[in-house]
């Protein structure tokens, strides 16, 4: 309840309250706070509405109104972590698509809330947004289904779900292929690959391009080393410390996070690996922070605002049962900086 706003009692004013106050029905109540061009009542009829409106202080709860106008003029994004420079990138785009649109964009994630994205609609309130993003996180099937009973329009950024009919996506599996071929055009044969989760659509992605890359240059999958990790520099820094481990020699890393990349090169520092001149590191993803790492980090940009931006569109042009599926290709290059060289 808004801090002025009145009771009768102990109960919370409501739109039957008011609706009997200036004796007509509560969709006519309804009708004349939402503007509705097309309600046709008497003068006097809409001034007794306002006036016991206003007499009882009422102000229609944003749930309800939700249902009703599908204008809050809000959109929720989950996303795994905050920490994650990538998402900033993200919400960034989101927030100036969401501007144009006289909206704002309404952030959590499961660190802070504890729990998983129904969690975040439970805090928000049902209605209280007009559609939510997911960038992150797992969604149960019972889950997806109190999306769908509650008409609330989702939509996947960056990852499909099961029935693969609402999402908006990078073209990760080309993002991989252009980070191996700048490994292999250097010369380098032996590229080992640090990947994302297992479960990860973005991870899976990003493999595949891998072995797109490397099947086309003749190398076999069985001499291929791989590991993966979470997309964290802790979990570069043990995906790292695998490969290093192994009975495997290469020359060449892929690493297909950015955060994953910070702890990889930590990892080598702690080794004493040099980078590049005994091993060169390319990961997916370029920001601000790559040229000021040591070394610097050779990256694939990749459109991260423009994704952003265009998860809110396409959330704010389609009805909730519409099949959306979409892929935000460009911009996408290779930004050379220090961390590849040809090998030795």
């Amino acid at each position: 309840m808004t801090p002025r706003q009145k009771t009768i009692g102990s109960k919370r004013v409501t739109i039957i309250d008011v609706a009997q106050r200036a004796g007509v029905d509560p969709s006519v109540v309804s009708r004349v706070i939402n503007n509705d061009d097309r309600l046709r009542i008497k003068a006097d009829t809409r001034e007794r509405v306002v006036a016991a409106v206003r007499a009882l202080d009422y102000r229609p709860n944003a749930a309800a109104r939700t249902l009703r106008t599908s204008k809050v003029g809000a959109i929720g994004l989950f996303i795994p972590d905050f920490a994650n420079p990538v998402y900033s990138e993200i919400i960034a785009g989101a927030e100036a698509a969401a501007s144009l649109a006289g909206c704002v964009v309404v952030t959590g994630t499961d660190e802070v809330v504890g729990r998983s994205e129904q969690t975040y609609l439970d805090l928000l309130g049902s209605g209280r947004v007009d559609g939510v993003l997911l960038a992150g996180g797992s969604l149960k099937k019972s889950e997806q289904a109190r999306f769908e009973a509650a008409a609330m329009p989702y939509l996947f950024v960056n990852r499909r779900d099961r029935d693969g009919s609402r999402y908006v996506v990078l073209d990760d599996n080309r993002a991989a292929q252009v980070a191996v071929r700048h490994l292999l055009d250097l010369g380098h044969r032996s590229i080992a690959m640090i990947g994302g989760p297992s479960g990860a659509d973005t991870a899976r992605r990003r493999r595949q391009g891998y072995l797109a890359a490397m099947k086309k240059s003749g190398e076999g999958a069985e001499s291929l080393l791989m590991a993966s990790a979470d997309y964290t520099p802790s979990g570069g820094f043990a995906a790292f410390n695998e490969i290093a481990e192994s009975s495997a020699r290469p020359t060449a890393v892929f690493v297909a996070n950015f955060a994953l990349a910070i702890g990889a090169l930590k990892a080598a520092e702690r080794r004493g690996i040099r980078i590049p001149e005994d091993l060169s590191v390319v990961a997916v993803h370029d920001l601000a922070l790559a040229e000021y790492l040591y070394p610097a980090l050779t990256t694939v940009q990749m459109p991260l605002r423009e994704l952003g931006a265009r998860a809110v569109e396409l959330l704010m042009a389609h009805g909730r049962t519409d099949q959306i599926q979409d892929t935000v290709r460009e911009p996408m290059r290779l930004v050379e900086r220090e961390s590849t060289a040809a090998p030795r």
